[in-house]
C-alpha cells in the first residue's frame, strides 16, 4: 500500500474512533511505528490530525471516554495523588467532568474519609457511591461524555460554595486561554471556578497547546495548577507574572511568585 492510500485510511480510522495509538496503526498496516509517525506528522502538519503522545486524534473532537481513561494514565494518577493531598478530611469540593477528576475521586474514595462532593460527572458519582462516608450531589440533565452539561450543571455548581473547585480542561492555549470542546463544558467549568474558595486546575502535559473550539476563562483564573511536567514557555512565563502556584506531580512542588520569579 502506498503512503497516500495509507494516510487516507489512517484519517478514516481516526475520524471514526476519535483517537488511535501509533502501535495499533502500525499493526493494522503492517509497517513500523516510525513509518506511522511520519504519516501522522505529515497529516498533523496539514491540519488534518492532531498529534498526541502515543497516537493521533481527530481535530476539535474529544477522544472517547473509555480511551481517555487509559491515555496518559500514570500522569493522571500522579496528578490525582498530588491533588488529593491538598484536600483535608471533611472538606467540600466540586469535581467536573473528565478522566483526571475521576482519578482524584478514586484517590479520595480510597482514603476512607468523609467528604461532601458536588459533581456533574457520572463516573465519579458511580465511583463514590460505594464510599459510605462521602455525601454526593449530582447534577441532573442531559448526559454527554459521561457528564451532565448545560444549564443543569451550571445550576448545581452555582447552588453551593465549596472549599475546593477541581476542574480539568480540554486544552490550554499558549496565551493562557482555557479551551474545551463545547460551550456547555466551558459553562460548567466556569461555574465550578466561581463558586469555591480554592480553585484547582488539573491537566496533564498533553493539554498544553492542545486545541479545542470552545474557549472560556484563563489560566490566571486558577489558584493552583497541578500537572505532571513543568509548563512550557510561554505559559510558564505567564504563570510567573501572575503568581499562580504550580505543583508538578511526582516532582518538586514548584511555586511561581509574582514578586520573586521562579
Amino acid at each position: 500500500m502506498n503512503a497516500t492510500r495509507r494516510r487516507s485510511e489512517i484519517l478514516a480510522m481516526i475520524r471514526d474512533a476519535g483517537y488511535v495509538g501509533i502501535d495499533a496503526l502500525a499493526a493494522r498496516f503492517d509497517v513500523t511505528p516510525q513509518t506511522i509517525r511520519r504519516d501522522v506528522n505529515v497529516l498533523s502538519d496539514d491540519g488534518r490530525l492532531r498529534r498526541m503522545h502515543g497516537g493521533a486524534a481527530w481535530p476539535d473532537r474529544n477522544i472517547a471516554y473509555g480511551t481517555r481513561q487509559v491515555l496518559n494514565l500514570a500522569a493522571k494518577q500522579s496528578i490525582a495523588r498530588a491533588t488529593a493531598a491538598l484536600i483535608p478530611d471533611g472538606a467540600s469540593l466540586s469535581l467536573g467532568i473528565g478522566t483526571t477528576p475521576e482519578q482524584v475521586a478514586r484517590v479520595l474514595a480510597e482514603r476512607g474519609a468523609a467528604f461532601t462532593v458536588i459533581t456533574n460527572n457520572i463516573a465519579i458519582a458511580n465511583l463514590l457511591s460505594d464510599a459510605g462516608q462521602i455525601d454526593i450531589t449530582i447534577a441532573g440533565g442531559r448526559l454527554s461524555d459521561r457528564g451532565v452539561v448545560g444549564e443543569a450543571a451550571e445550576r448545581v455548581f452555582s447552588a453551593y460554595r465549596v472549599d475546593f473547585g477541581i476542574a480539568g480542561v480540554g486544552g490550554i492555549d499558549p496565551d493562557g486561554t482555557l479551551l474545551d470542546f463545547t460551550p456547555d463544558e466551558v459553562r460548567a467549568r466556569l461555574a465550578i471556578s466561581r463558586h469555591c474558595r480554592h480553585r484547582l486546575l488539573i491537566a496533564d502535559a498533553s493539554k498544553f497547546g492542545r486545541t479545542a473550539s470552545a474557549s472560556g476563562g484563563r489560566i490566571d483564573d486558577t489558584d493552583t495548577l497541578i500537572t505532571d511536567l513543568p509548563p512550557p514557555e510561554p505559559i510558564a512565563a505567564h504563570l510567573d507574572r501572575v503568581g499562580t502556584r504550580v505543583i508538578v506531580a511526582g516532582g518538586q512542588d514548584r511555586i511561581w511568585q509574582q514578586e520573586t520569579g521562579r
